[in-house]
């Protein structure tokens, strides 16, 4: 029996081009280093999907957000961070966990991420197209 022995390499965006595209934030140098950074970075025309990349720095937030109609994943990259989610819109019902392994939100789940590292980098996929909706919660959820 034949073998082939082929060396692997470290993908690059140079290297992969012709194969497809690495899921980073583009433009991440030059953007501010105080701001959560979320950019869509691949969209399925039509009614499909999109994938997005989120550079999380908040270390609190105040408000919790959901999608009525999308199914949406979290997908750590790089970082520590939390996910803080709700059922239902009641402040006892919010739970956090450590976002540490790819998450699949239920459509219409309150949710908001914080960061407990410099940066949390975060992979999302979620419908083409996304209603938000807003909860603002009137005392800080953080990641202490």
């Amino acid at each position: 029996m034949l073998k082939n022995k082929i060396a692997a390499k470290a993908v690059t965006a140079a290297n992969f081009r012709r194969f497809g595209s690495i899921i980073d934030y583009p433009g991440r140098r030059g953007a501010p280093k105080t701001k959560n950074l979320f950019r869509v970075i691949v969209r399925q025309p039509g009614l499909g999907w999109r994938i997005a990349y989120l550079v999380v720095r908040d270390r609190c937030i105040r408000r919790l957000e959901q999608h009525p109609g999308s199914l949406e994943s979290f997908e750590p990259v790089r970082g520590q961070g939390l996910i803080y989610v709700a059922s239902r819109k009641d402040p006892a019902s919010i739970k956090c966990f450590l976002l540490d392994k790819p998450v699949i939100l239920k459509k219409g789940i309150w949710h908001g991420v914080v960061s407990i590292s410099r940066d949390f980098d975060v992979k999302i996929t979620e419908n083409s197209s996304v209603k938000c909706i807003y909860w603002t919660l009137g005392f800080d959820l953080d990641g202490k």
